[in-house]
């Protein structure tokens, strides 16, 4: 099953470090991520070490999200979706971390009902199939997330493809997100959150970038609070140099790149 990531794939690059420091050899999946857990001090919003745990282990009634704030426990199965999610815990535990505080006390306040309530709802997209962009606080980087957020796909992919990399950078997040990437198609698109930063943060290496966001994001989480407001759509294939063949017949395909309500596709 987990011979079917392509890690070489450009979205993977987010968790393909976590990955690779995964304990090789024999052990249960569960058990190389509580070792590279507790190398890493990590804890949950209350300060519990955070360990993960077979699915078995949440009681029946008991939603996921209150059980992992109530003891650190993440419950996990034995399969892809559960398998990122784990290791994005590993490359983003702060972030993880605040979700979870959002979750677990929206749930204490209002109950588990049949409404999530929008802190959590918003939580849940987050956690599910987030992407962070993140763009230079210049002219070019706020022009390229303008363009994205207004729909202008050509504007942002075609006439700003240069920005890509220099001004603006994508880390995915959804463990969701990138269970459906393992078989990838043109319609795949991630609830995006806009992140601005400056020189230092482009001056650092990949670690230090993951770090820097992890940090920041988290941070802007526990001041602001989460609305499904906070998201752009983003076709992640679209991004340049994402998938082979991004021509201009690639872009006008209007079933993925659909214009914005109340506009005409450009």
């Amino acid at each position: 099953m987990f011979g079917a990531i392509d890690w070489p794939r450009p979205w993977y690059e987010t968790v393909g470090a976590a990955a690779a420091l995964l304990a090789p050899g024999a052990g249960s999946e569960i058990e190389k991520f509580n070792a590279r857990a507790a190398a890493l001090d990590l804890c949950n919003h209350r300060g519990l070490p955070l360990r993960f745990v077979p699915q078995s282990a949440l009681p029946e009634g008991t939603a996921y999200e209150e059980f992992i704030g109530a003891t650190g426990c993440v419950p996990t199965r034995d399969n892809l979706h559960d398998f990122f999610n784990a290791l994005v815990w590993l490359s983003f535990p702060r972030i993880k971390r605040q979700l979870n505080a959002l979750q677990a006390a929206q749930i204490a306040r209002d109950g588990v009902g049949k409404s999530r309530g929008p802190a959590r709802d918003a939580a849940t997209l987050f956690d599910e199939n987030a992407a962070l962009l993140v763009v230079r606080d210049s002219a070019a980087g706020h022009a390229l997330a303008d363009a994205l957020r207004q729909h202008q796909w050509r504007a942002a992919f075609v006439e700003q493809r240069a920005s890509w990399g220099p001004e603006a950078q994508v880390w995915l997040f959804g463990h969701a997100l990138m269970e459906k990437l393992v078989v990838p198609y043109k319609a795949i698109t991630a609830h995006t959150r806009v992140v601005v930063a400056g020189d230092d943060y482009f001056a650092l290496d990949h670690a230090g970038r993951r770090a820097w966001l992890d940090e920041r994001v988290a941070q802007e989480l526990a001041q602001q609070g989460l609305t499904t407001a906070c998201f752009t759509p983003l076709p992640v294939l679209g991004v340049p140099d994402w998938w082979p063949g991004q021509d201009e017949t690639f872009y006008a395909d209007a079933t993925v790149f659909r214009p914005k309500r109340g506009t005409v596709a450009n």
